[in-house]
């Protein structure tokens, strides 16, 4: 069992940065690939980047490429995404996902989640 829990959102203006935290529990934490996904009201949830147990992390959507990047601390067992130059698209419940040695690119490879933490941008 893995148990995660998502930290660092909040309400930041265009142009501004945060730090999303995802702090995990249970064993193996290295050997998991981390995701980052992001769910906007009545749309689906959608990753947005994915750290594999190697380190080798991907990132979905234009949008994000160059302004948000995703790393992982083993020793700490969490996992990170900066987010930098934010806009107000990219207002979302953002969510960590957690999956046993898999490429990370589906959402249904991803056997835990976190609770989310809201992300809200400002015009």
């Amino acid at each position: 069992q893995v148990q995660l829990v998502e930290s660092g959102g909040g309400l930041v203006q265009a142009g501004g940065s945060l730090r999303l935290s995802c702090a995990a529990s249970g064993r193996a934490f290295s050997s998991y690939t981390m995701g980052w996904f992001r769910q906007a009201p009545g749309k689906e949830r959608n990753r947005v980047a994915s750290i594999r147990w190697s380190g080798s992390s991907t990132y979905d959507a234009d949008s994000v490429k160059g302004r948000f990047t995703i790393s992982r601390d083993n020793h700490a067992n969490t996992v990170y995404l900066q987010m930098n130059s934010m806009q107000p698209e990219d207002t979302a419940m953002f969510y960590c996902g957690a999956g046993y040695r898999v490429s990370g690119y589906r959402l249904s490879e991803y056997e835990y989640w976190g609770q989310g933490t809201q992300v809200t941008v400002s015009s």
